[in-house]
């Protein structure tokens, strides 16, 4: 089975490697902040699926392979009524992880799944807990470069790991992709994903 993953998110791609699955990776050139400024009254899972549909389509008709299975995700970190994707710049990632230290947020994925002419969308939430940070271990953080390239300036499979306390749900979600959601929706579309299990080594 042809398996294409839409992101270039390493962490997707790692995450889907670490559960036995080789995906081949084609990123879509959608204009994210466009989409997003047609529908400003939408749900943090609106936007996310309505993202990671649109990835997953353009992807698809790229491909033009009815035997493909393509998985798009898209990602946000909601906190304190602010929904966020990628800061702009590392002032706005130390803004960001200051607001963040000692409180909570949800971390909302979704998720687009297209085979063949059928397609299935839905999204994943996880409540993320981040510990006490001190403005010296926060400008460490933001210097490494690692909280620039994610949604809600953190990570918990990576060095944002020592500053997560805590999580209510999918741990796989936070990284972007939530596995357990995703082999459901591939069971919508008939499609068993332990068929495609690579040996490890």
């Amino acid at each position: 089975m042809r398996f294409v993953l839409a992101s270039r998110s390493p962490a997707r791609l790692a995450t889907l490697r670490a559960a036995g699955i080789e995906p081949e990776v084609v990123v879509s050139d959608v204009d994210e902040d466009a989409l997003l400024a047609l529908m400003p009254d939408a749900s943090p899972q609106q936007k996310v699926i309505a993202l990671a549909e649109a990835k997953g389509r353009e992807v698809a008709t790229q491909l033009a392979d009815d035997d493909a299975v393509v998985v798009a995700c898209d990602s946000m970190f909601e906190m304190d009524g602010e929904v966020r994707g990628k800061p702009s710049d590392a002032g706005d990632a130390t803004r960001r992880l200051r607001q963040m230290r000692g409180n909570h947020g949800t971390l909302h994925t979704g998720h687009h799944v297209i085979v063949g002419a059928r397609s299935t969308s839905s999204s994943a939430s996880t409540e993320v807990h981040i510990g006490p940070m001190s403005d010296a271990e926060i400008e460490a953080y933001v210097a490494t470069g690692e909280p620039l390239h994610v949604a809600g300036s953190f990570t918990i499979d990576g060095l944002g790991g020592w500053f997560v306390e805590r999580l209510e749900g999918d741990h796989t979600n936070v990284i972007g992709i939530s596995l357990p959601l995703v082999r459901r929706m591939l069971a919508e579309l008939d499609i068993d994903i332990t068929q495609s299990f690579q040996l490890a080594v």
